[in-house]
C-alpha cells in the first residue's frame, strides 16, 4: 500500500510540473498615455466636451504576438476592463464640473468601469473593425452596451477607435440643468474613445 502511495506521490511531482510547461503565460497590454476618452454633449445653449483626465485599463492578452494576432482574424485579448474616477472629467468649466459629477452621483458611485464580456474582429481595408460587448458600471447601475470599435497598427501599437451614444437616464440619471432649468443638457451624450496599447 505503501509503494502505491509513494507511486502516486511521484507521478504527481513529475506530472505538475510538465503541464505547467504546457500553459500559455498571459502577458497585459499597456495602455499609453496618449490616449483619450471623452464626452461631447449638447444643452439648449450650446455643446460641450468634458475630457477624462484619467483613464485606467488592465488588458490581458494571450502572450507576445496578441497584437498581430487580432489582425490575421484571432482573438488575442482575453479579458478587458477600463475604469474612469468620475470626479476626473473635467468640461473646462467649474460649475458643469460639480453638475456633472452630481448627475453622475460621484458621491455613491466614484468610479465608471466597463468590462468586456465579448468581442468580434473581421479585417478590413484600414485594419481591423468589430463589436466589443460588455457591461457599464455608471451610477451604480450595471447594464450590457455594445460599441462599435476599429482598430490599427501602428510600429506594434494597437489603436483603437469608437463613439458610442449613451443614454444617461438608461442609468437613472438625471442629465444636468443650470440657471434654475433655463439650460437643460440633452440625455444623450457621445462617449468618444482613442486608445492605444503595447505590449
Amino acid at each position: 500500500m505503501r509503494t502505491n502511495i509513494k507511486s502516486t506521490l511521484l507521478a504527481l511531482a513529475i506530472l505538475v510540473p510538465a503541464s505547467g510547461a504546457w500553459s500559455v503565460a498571459n502577458e497585459q497590454l499597456v495602455l499609453q498615455p496618449q490616449s483619450r476618452l471623452w464626452i461631447d454633449g449638447t444643452s439648449t445653449i450650446r455643446s460641450f466636451t468634458c475630457k477624462a483626465l484619467e483613464v485606467n485599463a488592465v488588458v490581458e492578452a494571450s502572450g507576445p504576438n496578441a497584437i498581430p494576432a487580432l489582425f490575421t482574424g484571432e482573438k488575442g485579448v482575453k479579458a478587458v476592463q477600463v475604469t474612469v474616477p468620475a470626479e476626473r472629467l473635467d468640461c473646462g468649466n467649474g460649475k458643469m464640473n460639480d453638475h456633472m459629477r452630481n448627475a453622475l452621483k460621484v458621491t455613491e458611485s466614484p468610479t465608471i468601469t466597463f468590462n468586456l464580456t465579448t468581442y468580434d474582429v473581421a479585417k478590413n481595408a484600414d485594419g481591423i473593425a468589430g463589436t466589443i460587448n460588455g457591461t457599464l458600471d455608471l451610477g451604480g447601475v450595471k447594464k450590457p452596451i455594445a460599441l462599435q470599435a476599429t482598430g490599427t497598427s501602428e510600429g506594434g501599437v494597437l489603436h483603437v477607435t469608437g463613439v458610442y451614444d449613451l443614454k444617461m437616464t438608461d442609468y437613472g440619471l438625471k442629465p444636468p440643468s443650470l440657471m434654475f432649468g433655463r439650460i437643460k443638457v440633452g440625455e444623450t451624450v457621445k462617449v468618444g474613445f482613442d486608445l492605444l496599447l503595447k505590449s
